[in-house]
């Protein structure tokens, strides 16, 4: 941690918080960046030490420190560190990514919970804002089939004639709700899940940082499932069938039983691993590609880069656990039926195949990759502004 207490306070410490040599070699960098869940290769840590090295030593002592951060105050590793923490900030509505990391300081200061209400806030606006598309989504998984194709205009014109306007947004409530809880269950379980992995919780290895991850996001997901049942219900359902939220739980109970609110709960579990993974290691990839060229010149990678590497991580994740998704939206909307036309997980998936082909399962895909964009795009905005209104950055 020296390396980052440096960073956070060069302007008021001297030389005493550099290890015990007086110098910062691309270990340290290394290791300081890893405590953050940022995995960065020695190739690439070299590059960044090179930046700032005068003499060409390959050793960064207090002098050459503190010149570079006086005079290249956007080319130091805190702001590496802030630009490409995968942040909760691009919320695309699924909550199955991997949670941030906080430094100590923020953990102690109390900016953590500050970022995290940012991340709220902004999921939030974002998801209101593509509510629509979500709903076409969900609407396409149920009813879509090879004998029932509904196209986007189509089914944007039933579900505006059925119940107007104002219709594209139902389950909406819930589905922005249900983004202060998970978020909080999934960040103290991560905190809590990384220290039983490693024995300070620090200096995790990216696999632990993802083991950690998918049991947080799965702890979460079991405390929250509830509502995911009430979200898909509600986006389903027609004019006058539900008053609101707490009507549709209790008619939900009363005629189902409380199982009913963990139907598709297997295949929603099975889901995080393949999103979680591979929207971390695309976005890893992607990440050190781009220091890997440009780490010596700018820490900024822009705007346009960070929401680049986000979107297409996230798409990535979204294909590999789509096919779960649609079975899972499919028991939650079928839990409504008689046992006997209930069908298990496995032969939900058979039955899809054998009538529609492989593609049958991933019915709904494309209003689902419509709303990445300014999902992603809203949420990162709003996210800016509101951490600049709560105090914890400058615009």
């Amino acid at each position: 941690m020296c390396l980052l207490f440096i960073v956070a306070h060069v302007s008021v410490q001297g030389c005493s918080f550099f290890i015990a040599s007086g110098r910062i070699d691309a270990t340290e960098i290394q290791q300081s960046l890893a405590e953050l869940g940022m995995d960065v290769s020695r190739e690439d840590a070299l590059k960044i030490l090179q930046s700032m090295d005068i003499d060409g030593t390959m050793m960064v002592d207090w002098t050459e420190w503190r010149e570079h951060f006086l005079f290249y105050p956007g080319h130091n590793l805190e702001e590496i560190i802030r630009y490409w923490k995968h942040s909760s900030m691009l919320d695309i509505g699924d909550s199955l990514a991997i949670p941030d990391e906080f430094t100590e300081e923020e953990k102690s200061s109390g900016g953590w919970w500050k970022q995290l209400f940012a991340g709220a806030v902004a999921g939030a606006i974002s998801r209101t804002g593509t509510a629509p598309l979500d709903r076409m989504k969900v609407f396409m998984q149920v009813h879509s089939s090879k004998n029932n194709r509904i196209g986007l205009v189509g089914g944007f014109r039933q579900m505006i004639t059925e119940g107007g306007l104002r219709s594209l947004w139902r389950g909406n409530g819930i589905n922005v709700l249900k983004i202060a809880p998970e978020t909080a269950i999934k960040f103290m379980a991560y905190e809590q899940y990384k220290k039983l992995l490693s024995s300070e919780g620090k200096n995790i290895e990216t696999y632990k940082r993802f083991m950690a991850g998918s049991l947080a996001g799965a702890t979460a997901q079991t405390a929250i499932y509830p509502m995911e049942v009430l979200k898909t219900r509600l986006t389903l359902r027609k004019t006058g069938q539900y008053s609101g939220v707490f009507d549709c739980a209790k008619n939900i109970l009363r005629k189902e039983g409380v199982k009913a609110f963990y139907k598709g709960y297997i295949p929603n579990l099975l889901g995080i691993i393949p999103y979680a993974g591979i929207d971390l290691a695309v976005y890893e990839s992607l990440k050190n590609t781009w220091l890997s060229y440009h780490a010596k010149d700018s820490a900024n990678p822009g705007v346009l880069v960070l929401l680049g590497c986000g979107t297409i991580s996230s798409t990535c994740g979204q294909l590999a656990s789509y096919p779960l998704a649609l079975v899972r939206t499919r028991m939650q909307a079928q839990a409504s039926l008689d046992p006997s036309d209930q069908p298990s997980m496995s032969s939900l998936v058979k039955r899809i195949v054998a009538r529609d082909g492989f593609f049958g399962l991933y019915r709904g895909i494309l209003p689902n990759f419509m709303k990445v964009i300014p999902a992603v795009s809203i949420s990162y905005v709003v996210y800016e502004y509101m951490k600049t209104g709560l105090g914890i950055s400058k615009r």
